[in-house]
């Protein structure tokens, strides 16, 4: 048969393919193991903008929890801050989130209130507080350069 792979050039495509599943473990596909390992993705730049996030998101609730424990706090707005919390993490809603529009209204109304009462009630003292603890759990960087 002309063009047909002779069996020397088969086995040698069976040993061959042999070698690259054990260099790339079992059921893994060769190419998925080339990207995983690319040098494409700078990990300390990923590295970066993800502790950047963190300290985005982290904020608002560094400065609630701070409010929360501040003595100083009146006891109606520590209630209204952990009814609003508990709100926003307990699954069950008044509108069910999956409902198209409709659903996160209630928790924008929750989260609302909440930044509402923190932005009314935080003091200077509360921000370092948070600012503090926001620093030693999202460091800005290990090592400057």
């Amino acid at each position: 048969m002309a063009g047909a792979p002779s069996a020397t050039a088969f086995a040698d495509q069976v040993a061959s393919d042999q070698a690259t599943s054990s260099q790339t473990g079992a059921g893994q596909d060769p190419v998925d193991a080339e990207v995983l390992e690319s040098s494409v993705v700078d990990e300390a730049l990923l590295v970066r903008l993800l502790r950047r996030a963190g300290r985005t998101i982290a904020r608002p609730a560094f400065e609630c929890l701070e409010l929360l424990l501040d003595g100083g706090t009146p006891p109606q707005v520590r209630l209204t801050v952990l009814a609003a919390l508990t709100y926003l993490l307990l699954p069950l809603d008044v509108i069910p989130d999956f409902i198209p529009a409709a659903g996160f209204s209630d928790d924008m109304v929750a989260l609302t209130a909440l930044l509402g009462l923190c932005s009314t009630h935080r003091t200077p003292a509360i921000r370092t507080r948070a600012q503090s603890r926001l620093d030693r759990w999202f460091p800005l960087s290990r090592r400057q350069g």
